[in-house]
């Protein structure tokens, strides 16, 4: 058995306090890291212990692998939870804990490279049976590119190999716009993952992002636990999700959480991961696997009733989890990412200072957050600011708890995508489950209900004027004197 008795959390804002409260629960005593822009934050407090990374820069701290392994080893951690983003799916990362003696709570290194190359990983899901949506080998010029599009048909994706996330995605819909396309999603492939490498798909019209959630263990056993829609996205990243997905039947349900089983199967999955599927009408394709836990995990967790994270450190340790699964999933629930943007401006980040913060409560609200009044949101990281996820018994039951929470919702400071999530609750559209990857852009009357829910703050803001003793109340945790 693999130990894990003290974590390093090689991470920051919610997913780090995310973690170490279910590490807490289990009674694991954990080590915070934190660049200097995150000393007063809330997961800098929470841990046992917190430990300054030193860098020339914010993010590059928390990417600093010889750096975030020896304070592992020199703090007494025996175990490291990489949350998601920054080294969750570095698989160079995963290797430098296990040759420090440390347990990588998440994959092998192996299997995180298979997936991490996505044009190594249609190729395996291919060889498996898993279906894959029409494509090409890595492209090394224009020239191949031009041809392939060809091969495929018109409209094509233009995609990065060595990543994935929606970045530098392009869509070519005919043979003039490919060179621009290509060259575009090149300089994003190397600026984000330091790799020029592209490749081609078919572009699916009015597709719909459904995921699986995968467990594995090292005995043997990969459990589905159920699929996320995830189609209402901005810039081919997600806005909101929600469980059971709409509309899908159980016979295609069966179909992927089989295909999700295999497609972890084929490169020797231990531990949490999502494969995500892309589906068009009554077919859904391969699009990737995400070699880690995922930002929207509270969703299934919600239906389930069970603890991801706590599923984590078991497999890491080397436990069993249930060949029969953890039962059957119960009610719904929708998660809405909670960013500082502005919607009314293209979504553009709004790192702004927060002034007046306290979330919703009552019955099936849940709030994973790692923000505190007062506290500057840096422009350096990604600008999710928390979660707010809901559960009622069936889908039109929690779209009304999501309404009350939202609007109960007091966040002041930077602009947020509350408002644009309130919109979103009231469009017939999506009240009747007629969604798909384009359906910001097919509903331009979202952004003047947005325009108009901005206008309107929350009935108890005038209650929450902040004040440091109050955040501290509110995130749970307890400012020291070293503050």
């Amino acid at each position: 058995m693999a130990s894990v008795t003290r974590v390093l959390v090689a991470n920051r804002g919610e997913i780090a306090l995310r973690v170490m409260r279910s590490c807490r629960e289990m009674g694991i005593p954990t080590v915070a890291v934190y660049a200097e822009v995150d000393a007063r934050t809330p997961h800098a407090y929470f841990a046992d212990e917190r430990v300054a990374l030193q860098a020339a820069s914010p993010r590059q701290g928390y990417l600093d692998i010889g750096q975030l392994v020896n304070i592992a080893r020199t703090h007494g951690a025996d175990a490291v939870h990489p949350g998601y983003g920054f080294l969750s799916e570095n698989a160079a990362f995963a290797e430098a804990c296990g040759q420090a003696g440390l347990t990588f709570i998440g994959p092998s290194a192996g299997s995180i490279r298979a997936m991490g190359d996505k044009v190594e990983a249609r190729r395996r899901m291919t060889q498996a049976g898993v279906p894959v949506v029409p494509g090409s080998a890595e492209l090394g010029d224009e020239h191949a590119a031009l041809t392939e599009a060809e091969r495929i048909g018109y409209p094509v994706l233009v995609k990065a190999a060595a990543g994935g996330g929606g970045i530098g995605m392009r869509v070519a819909r005919d043979r003039n716009e490919l060179p621009s396309a290509f060259e575009a999603c090149r300089r994003a492939a190397q600026a984000s993952f330091a790799s020029p490498n592209v490749y081609l798909e078919r572009y699916l019209a009015h597709p719909r992002h459904v995921e699986m959630q995968v467990l594995a263990d090292s005995h043997g056993t990969t459990l589905a636990l159920g699929e996320r829609e995830c189609s209402i996205q901005r810039r081919h990243q997600k806005l909101l999700e929600e469980t059971p997905a709409v509309g899908l039947n159980p016979s295609m349900r069966a179909a992927m959480a089989s295909a999700a089983v295999k497609a972890a199967a084929a490169v020797d999955y231990e531990n949490a991961g999502t494969i995500e599927f892309i589906v068009s009408g009554d077919d859904f394709y391969f699009l990737e696997m995400n070699t880690r836990l995922q930002v929207e995990h509270p969703v299934t967790e919600s239906v389930l009733g069970i603890d991801l994270v706590r599923e984590q450190i078991r497999v890491a340790r080397g436990e069993r989890i249930p060949a029969a699964g953890y039962g059957h999933p119960r009610g719904h629930a929708i998660e809405f990412r909670i960013n500082a943007e502005d919607p009314l401006r293209n979504f553009m980040p709004a790192p702004r200072r927060v002034q007046r913060y306290a979330p919703p409560t009552g019955p099936g609200v849940r709030v994973d957050s790692g923000i505190r009044p007062h506290q500057d949101v840096s422009p350096h990281f990604d600008s999710l600011l928390l979660k707010l996820v809901v559960f009622a018994a069936d889908r039109a039951a929690a779209i009304g708890r999501g309404r009350r929470a939202l609007a109960e919702m007091v966040l002041t400071g930077p602009k947020t995508t509350v408002p644009f999530h309130r919109a979103i609750l009231d469009e017939p559209d999506f009240i009747a489950g007629k969604i798909s990857t384009g359906f910001i852009d097919e509903h331009p009357a979202l952004f003047e209900r947005t325009r108009q829910f901005a206008s309107e703050p929350s009935p108890l803001e005038p209650l929450f004027g902040g004040g440091e003793v109050a955040a501290a109340i509110a995130a749970g945790i307890v400012l020291t004197s070293e503050a």
